[in-house]
């Protein structure tokens, strides 16, 4: 059984291209989401998801109307070959149920999985570049040792009110507590 899954990003776009096209690829039933491809949640597909069984065809009209990324896209198509689900791409004309169609997605898995390692070892390099420099990561401390001894005389003094004393070194309460509270 074939099963649809249809996304535009916008209110403004249509769905109409695409449900015709997956109606005449011989879909029987059709999920839709309007809403942005970044978004993590899209009950449409999640839907469809949950609809399909073993044997079934999930079927998009275009592959990134399925994945936010080519990793999300795998992780999708992977977890549906494990439930012994196909998949189709009208457009690209891939299908996971032919053995040219899993050829071409493990091909893309595997510039994939080279993508990642590349961005790792980049990454990697840049940091022990940046210490070799002496730069340390993470974010800058919000008060420098002068300031935090003032928060601290600012903070043991009763008249100052912990707002005043916030506005004054333009920190929130919460990072006055921890500063004071550190010894």
């Amino acid at each position: 059984m074939l099963i649809g899954y249809a996304r535009v990003s916008t209110a403004d776009q249509t769905l109409h291209l695409q449900t015709d096209a997956l109606e005449k690829a011989g879909c029987i039933k059709i999920f839709t989401d309007i809403i942005s491809g970044a978004k993590a949640e899209r009950k449409g597909l999640e839907e469809a998801k949950n609809y399909v069984r073993e044997g079934d065809t999930l079927v998009v009209w275009k592959l990134d109307r399925l994945g936010r990324s080519l990793r999300d896209l795998i992780e999708i198509i992977t977890d549906l070959h494990n439930r012994k689900i196909g998949f189709k791409s009208l457009t690209e004309n891939i299908d996971t149920t032919t053995s040219g169609g899993k050829l071409i997605f493990h091909i893309f898995g595997s510039l994939a999985e080279f993508e990642r390692d590349i961005i790792r070892e980049r990454t990697q390099a840049g940091l022990q570049a940046a210490r070799a420099r002496g730069r340390r990561g993470g974010r800058p401390k919000a008060l420098s040792p002068k300031k935090t001894e003032m928060a601290r005389a600012l903070f043991n003094d009763k008249n100052n009110s912990v707002d005043e004393i916030c506005k004054t070194l333009h920190i929130s309460r919460v990072t006055l507590y921890r500063y004071v509270k550190a010894k």
